[in-house]
């Protein structure tokens, strides 16, 4: 079972990335127990970064994440997206920098292969034309990215890759235990692993086949997701109640701005981050956003003292 958080970018004053905060990050995430980050996603702006700015944040979070590894002697994956482009070249040439900046797995986002929705015929070939351009040693992944749609993979595509031997990862946002069930049948017998990334769903998913989750959330209250994962199976009812405290804090991500609350919520946690995004649709936080949030970390705190 894998844990995984999403990747959020900081910014100094001066609106410039703040790689050096981004490390400390790295080093927040491994020290709460989860086995990995989701580096140059969509909670990172990467429509919003530059290449070059997607590229370098990637490198330092690869690099510091697997000096955290040799150093404690724990595996600690990153897995990488970071193309934005519409055209097949465009995207080549995004994650073919990506790659070569460091990553277990390149991540890739299923709208970029179908921008105009207009079937799994399109998609599988400009998936095909994609595939050709990366280095054939890559192992990729999927993500449904719900910016600026959400396209969701249908089994005519699942099987594809699991035939194809190259896909290892996918953040499944769906939300729908029925479909997740599914797609783990599908998925059975390849190293293909589905990652949650809707916390309501979590546990279910878990014990129908999912292989963990890859959200938002860990940015918040990352030592809790690690504990679900270490008793589903053994501790069930204890599960249970843990996971119904994952749901519910989990609807602060609609009504607080997203990620300048994980930004506020990095500061609270001792690594002072600027309250700064470039997300043009992210209000700036309010009292009230700040009061939740507080509350929200008083509350984990509290559980995580008695696990």
């Amino acid at each position: 079972m894998e844990m995984m958080t999403t990747m959020i970018t900081p910014y100094k004053k001066d609106g410039s990335v703040d790689f050096e905060t981004a490390e400390k990050y790295v080093e927040f995430y491994y020290n709460s127990g989860i086995d990995g980050i989701f580096s140059a996603c969509q909670s990172s702006e990467i429509f919003f970064l530059s290449l070059e700015e997607r590229v370098e944040l990637n490198r330092r979070v690869y690099k510091k994440a697997k000096e955290l590894e040799a150093l404690g002697e724990r595996k600690f994956t990153v897995v990488s997206s970071g193309h934005v482009s519409d055209t097949t070249q465009e995207q080549a040439k995004e994650l073919n920098e990506i790659y070569t900046s460091g990553t277990d797995a390149l991540i890739l986002i299923t709208n970029r292969l179908d921008p105009e929705n207009l079937g799994d015929d399109v998609f599988l070939e400009n998936l095909k034309n994609l595939l050709s351009l990366l280095p054939k040693e890559a192992k990729l992944g999927f993500y449904e990215c719900p910016y600026p749609y959400k396209r969701l993979v249908t089994p005519k595509i699942l099987e594809f890759c699991k035939a194809s031997g190259r896909f290892f990862y996918m953040k499944d946002t769906c939300c729908d235990v029925s479909v997740i069930k599914e797609r783990t049948r599908i998925l059975r017998g390849s190293e293909f692993k589905l990652l949650n990334a809707n916390c309501q769903t979590l546990l279910e998913s878990m014990e129908c086949g999912a292989d963990g989750y890859c959200g938002i959330m860990c940015n918040y209250h990352p030592k809790l997701y690690a504990h679900l994962s270490k008793i589903y199976k053994t501790e069930p009812e204890k599960a249970k109640k843990l996971q119904a405290v994952l749901g519910l804090l989990g609807y602060t991500e609609g009504q607080i701005p997203y990620p300048l609350s994980a930004k506020y919520h990095m500061t609270l946690s001792g690594i002072e981050t600027n309250l700064i995004t470039r997300n043009r649709a992210c209000r700036a936080l309010n009292d009230y956003d700040k009061s939740s949030i507080k509350q929200m970390k008083l509350l984990t705190d509290s559980i995580e003292a008695i696990i």
